[in-house]
């Protein structure tokens, strides 16, 4: 299922210096609003080069409705920043649905550009 998530609130905030100009960054993110079918939050752990690249990890709580069945899930999973395009490959947390996703298993990726800001497309692989 491809899903494009609205960020609502990006924050992300240095939070140690390292040589040669790299640094660990840590991005807290808020998907969607009132009125998204899907929506949640976002954790990620980033380590930039000095280019601007980066590799980071994350976890992503998203409840709402898939499918139009309610409820909520969570994914774990890692990607990279090239400068250009964050690619992520995650996984859904086995036991984390909730409600009707309850049971819930599968993969998700993604792949965006600053032009698809404000929104995250997500493609979800998903069972129940």
């Amino acid at each position: 299922m491809d899903l494009k998530l609205r960020i609502a609130n990006w924050d992300e905030k240095t939070s140690r210096e390292l040589p040669e100009g790299q640094r660990l960054a840590r991005a807290d993110v808020t998907l969607g609003e009132d009125g998204d079918d899907l929506g949640g939050t976002s954790e990620s752990l980033m380590h930039y080069l000095s280019d601007g690249t980066s590799t980071y990890a994350s976890v992503m709580h998203l409840s709402g409705s898939l499918d139009g069945r309610s409820g909520s899930f969570t994914l774990v999973g890692t990607g990279t920043y090239d400068g250009t395009t964050a690619t992520g490959t995650s996984t859904i947390v086995p036991g984390s649905g909730t409600g009707e996703l309850a049971g819930i298993t599968g993969t998700a990726t993604s792949s965006s550009t600053h032009a698809d800001y404000p929104y995250m497309p997500l493609c979800v692989d998903y069972s129940l």
